[in-house]
């Protein structure tokens, strides 16, 4: 799929824009989830520079359907020099080589050339818990993000650093996959209390797997804990999800 490049003039800052008066680059950081696709923009150290646009996401979340909601999204948000995005799956030099809870057509898909020729700007794309966990760690140690939502995104950092491709949801834990009892599926299924059980157990397991000396819980999920979690275990906002889209440009 080949989408229509957008007009030139299309992302040129209005005079009253507050991207038209920050320092430049200026980062549209874009986060796409299997139940909402967020959108703001960012200075070049990360503080925000609108609100938080939110669209839901399409029914049938095919790449044309994502690329309109994204045009939509770039149409509010002028002024930007740069794009990333946080994408829930594999990705590998741009590529989007899975995504589970969207559809099988992101398979293989060339997300960052597109949005690159499709806007005229440079594009950084990484999996969407990476994003978040740049958004949310402190760089010390080895830390662990999990995001509780429609599945279960993982991302490992030592010393600040990712370890690239972990996609712990889909690893086989007990009869099925850490994401078939915590992800969305989970809650639906078992309940909340069960999935709560679920989740006590899944910090105990992950902390004798990877030794992290910090967890942090992220994803619309959180909101479901009923239990008091380890002084080392924290939850995270949303929005970290976009405010760590400017570190892919550190790296």
């Amino acid at each position: 799929m080949k989408p229509k490049p957008a007009p030139a003039a299309a992302n040129a800052p209005r005079a009253s824009s507050p991207a038209a008066r920050a320092a430049h680059p200026v980062t549209l950081s874009i986060d796409i989830g299997g139940s909402g696709i967020k959108a703001m923009l960012l200075s070049p150290t990360g503080k925000p520079l609108s609100g938080r646009e939110r669209v839901v996401t399409p029914a049938v979340p095919t790449p044309r359907a994502i690329l309109k909601v994204l045009d939509v999204m770039c149409a509010r948000l002028l002024g930007f020099d740069r794009v990333s995005v946080g994408f829930p799956g594999v990705i590998k030099r741009g590529v989007t080589e899975t995504a589970v809870n969207l559809h099988p057509r992101w398979a293989n898909f060339p997300l960052q050339g597109e949005l690159e020729k499709h806007w005229r700007k440079p594009v950084r794309v990484a999996n969407d818990a990476a994003v978040q966990g740049y958004g949310a760690i402190r760089g010390h140690g080895v830390e662990l993000l999990l995001t509780l939502g429609t599945g279960m995104g993982s991302a490992l950092f030592t010393d600040g650093k990712l370890c690239p491709g972990l996609e712990l949801g889909h690893h086989p834990w007990r009869e099925k996959t850490y994401e078939d009892y915590i992800g969305r599926r989970g809650l639906d299924k078992y309940g909340k209390k069960q999935w709560n059980k679920r989740l006590r157990e899944v910090i105990a397991q992950t902390a004798v797997t990877f030794n992290w000396d910090h967890l942090y819980l992220g994803g619309g999920n959180t909101k479901k804990i009923d239990f008091k979690l380890p002084k080392n275990v924290t939850i995270v906002s949303n929005r970290d999800g976009i405010l760590g889209g400017v570190v892919l440009w550190r790296e």
